[in-house]
């Protein structure tokens, strides 16, 4: 067991972490460390492939797991919502989603969205859906030599995969994993209601005024990082103040600290959305909430979610507040995939993604399902 230390000892850590954490906070920042190449990048977006594992053995959580020598077929692209940083795929060596994946014999691909600024107002559904993952799929496929790809993606990640799905054809997709992504906008939390009771009276004062969101300027919903770590924190405002005083009285611990704050860095460093984009989805997807009614437009392009056939599980977390279990499994109704499952796990928005029981739940269940559709 791990001795712990005095009062006198506790004391002169404190001090000495606390320092460091004012001049030079990121040396408790742990994410981000598997080795990768970039293998395709176009603008603020690009690609990595992660390398194989050096290791016989990893631990993830408190499970060691043997690192399989046998590589599956079909490479497991990883696509990221748009508020969060690439990091949360690869948050600590022993909760890392990439190295997890890795070890269980997959050719892991991950997206990187970006540094998104004010300056990147016009990037749009359009650049994402039509432009981006159509370049993405093709790196992987061409990087890895494989026809076919299997997509692992979270939240907001799962739609953008579900809307590029649906206005190609997706031969190219053999697989799908979805995790609290909220096809339902209607459906998730206090905010889907909202949306819900104010559609019609937005509707009827739009053909009054000729006036549609769409018309006004990008740089007007341009939405902060900041706004979005803030929003999300009201989801649990206690647990954010208790999760402060455990750091306080922690201080000490170096290993508590780096845990801590490298989870913080997550909520605290979000990615801000471009404005077009939230014009896109605050008029298709949140007000008319069309993914769920099953086709929307994007750009010039008419997305239309029955054309979806691959194989596909979606995730919904048991204690989500921002994402409902109606919200998500609506995955199911709107695509044609025969081979489709639905699996509601412990956890949160966060937790069912990357909490200390996602390695359990979230991610074996992927892995073994994937595992057998992948070869």
């Amino acid at each position: 067991m791990r001795r712990s230390p005095g009062l006198i000892e506790k004391s002169f850590w404190s001090v000495l972490n606390g320092i460091e954490q004012v001049i030079a906070a990121e040396n408790f920042n742990i994410s981000n460390q598997s080795p990768y190449v970039e293998i395709f990048a176009d603008r603020i977006m690009s690609v990595r492939r992660y390398l194989p594992l050096e290791e016989n053995e990893i631990r993830i959580g408190d499970e060691t797991i043997t690192v399989s020598p046998l590589r599956h077929k079909v490479p497991l692209l990883l696509v990221p919502p748009l508020a969060a940083t690439s990091m949360i795929f690869d948050l600590m060596p022993h909760r890392s989603v990439v190295r997890y994946f890795l070890a269980k014999g997959f050719d892991v691909y991950l997206v990187d969205w970006g540094d998104v600024t004010a300056d990147h107002s016009d990037l749009s559904l359009e650049t994402y859906v039509l432009e981006w993952m159509p370049q993405i799929v093709q790196a992987v496929k061409d990087e890895s030599g494989e026809a076919e790809v299997s997509i692992f993606a979270y939240c907001m990640g799962g739609l953008l995969s579900l809307m590029y799905l649906a206005t190609h054809d997706d031969e190219d997709v053999r697989n799908l994993v979805t995790v609290a992504s909220p096809i339902d906008m209607h459906q998730s939390g206090a905010a889907g209601k909202v949306m819900a009771a104010i559609y019609q009276p937005t509707q009827l004062l739009s053909k009054v005024l000729n006036l549609s969101l769409l018309d006004l300027p990008a740089r007007f919903f341009h939405v902060p990082g900041w706004a979005s770590s803030f929003a999300f924190k009201l989801t649990n405002p206690i647990g954010s103040v208790v999760t402060s005083f455990d750091k306080f009285f922690n201080l000490w611990d170096r290993d508590y600290l780096e845990e801590s704050l490298t989870m913080s860095k997550w909520f605290d460093d979000m990615v801000d959305y471009p404005g077009e984009t939230i014009k896109d989805m605050a008029v298709h997807m949140m007000l008319k909430n069309k993914m769920a009614k099953g086709n929307m437009k994007i750009g010039g392009v008419k997305a239309e979610f029955d054309r979806i056939r691959c194989s596909i599980l979606a995730f919904a977390g048991e204690a989500d507040k921002l994402v409902s279990v109606k919200a998500a499994h609506k995955v199911l109704d709107i695509v044609s995939s025969e081979d489709k499952e639905f699996c509601v796990v412990p956890g949160g928005h966060a937790g069912v993604f990357a909490g200390t029981r996602a390695p359990e739940n979230t991610w074996s269940l992927s892995a073994e399902w994937l595992k057998v559709r992948s070869d």
